[in-house]
C-alpha cells in the first residue's frame, strides 16, 4: 500500500475536504443592510466564559460586517436547510428573502426561526492569520426551535445525515 505526500495548501484543502463538519449560517445587522454568510468552522470553546469559534476567509464584505458588528447570530443548521446554506455560500446569491422567512430579533440580528437553534453572540478576541481572521465569541443567549435531521459539509456538499 503506497502513500500520497502532499504539502502546503493542497494537503490542508484535500484533507477538511473529506473530513465532514457541521454547517452553520452567521448574520448580523449593520448600517448598510443584513449580512450574513455560511461557515464550517464554528466550534465550542468553553463554558465559562460561554464561548464559540469560527473562522471568516477575509474581513471585507458579508464577513467584515459581522466582524464589525457589535453582534451577530449563529444559526446551527441542520437537513432542512441545504439550500440556504448554499445560498449563502456563495456571493451575490439570494439572501434575506422574504419566502427564507427572516425575522429580526428585537436585538436587531437577522434571525431564521425554523433552525434548531440561534447563539446570540458578541466577539471577546480575533486574530488574523494571513488573509484568514479567527474569532473567539462569547455566547450571549440562545433562541431554540425544533431540531431536525443533522446536516454536514462534505467534498463540497451539503450533506444530510437522515
Amino acid at each position: 500500500m503506497g502513500s500520497e505526500n502532499t504539502v502546503g495548501a493542497d494537503a490542508l484543502k484535500r484533507a477538511f475536504r473529506e473530513h465532514p463538519t457541521g454547517v452553520a449560517l452567521i448574520t448580523a445587522q449593520t448600517p448598510d443592510g443584513p449580512v450574513g454568510l455560511t461557515a464550517s468552522s464554528v466550534a465550542s470553546v468553553g463554558i465559562d466564559p460561554p464561548a464559540v469559534s469560527f473562522s471568516v476567509t477575509r474581513a471585507t464584505g458579508s464577513a467584515g460586517g459581522i466582524l464589525g458588528a457589535d453582534s451577530y447570530l449563529i444559526h446551527l443548521l441542520d437537513g432542512r436547510h441545504a439550500d440556504i446554506a448554499g445560498s449563502f455560500a456563495v456571493s451575490g446569491s439570494e439572501r434575506f428573502t422574504e419566502r427564507q422567512g427572516w425575522r429580526a430579533l428585537p436585538t436587531g440580528e437577522p434571525y431564521l426561526p425554523d433552525t434548531r437553534v440561534a447563539l446570540r453572540c458578541r466577539t471577546l478576541h480575533s486574530l488574523g492569520v494571513g488573509s484568514s481572521v479567527i474569532v473567539v465569541a462569547e455566547v450571549l443567549g440562545a433562541e431554540f426551535g425544533e431540531a431536525a435531521e443533522p446536516m454536514v459539509y462534505l467534498d463540497r456538499a451539503f450533506r444530510s445525515l437522515a
